[in-house]
């Protein structure tokens, strides 16, 4: 595993764990001002519905995040992950996909782009 690797692997963790607090101040910090997030075929920059999303109280709470068949595709200043994960709470389980750019920026890593697939 290259040290590129290692430090998203290393984050990819923390958002698991964000998704279960919930924690929104993880998502400002790693989420870039511009990322783009395509959902279903449409683009949007979603930083701001992300973050509100993951406040508590504002959304669903889940008991259970699992990350599988995760990726993580070294390229020095920025990072490919794709992975799998299955949400479980009290009402539901779903499972989604994900691919998620992540880049080198001066405030650390960050989350530029990302698509979502149900």
């Amino acid at each position: 595993m290259t040290p590129v690797q290692m430090e998203i692997t290393a984050l990819e963790e923390q958002l698991r764990l964000a998704e279960l607090g919930p924690d929104a101040d993880f998502f400002e910090r790693v989420l870039a001002d511009e990322a783009v997030i395509v959902t279903n075929g449409q683009a949007e920059l979603a930083k701001r519905k992300i973050v509100e999303a993951h406040r508590p109280g504002q959304g669903g709470k889940f008991t259970s995040v699992v990350m599988s068949d995760i990726d993580i595709i070294d390229h020095e200043i920025a990072a490919v992950v794709t992975c799998r994960s299955t949400y479980e709470s009290p009402q539901s389980t779903f499972t989604l996909k994900f691919m998620r750019v992540w880049a080198r920026k001066s405030r650390g890593w960050q989350i530029v782009a990302g698509t979502i697939v149900s």
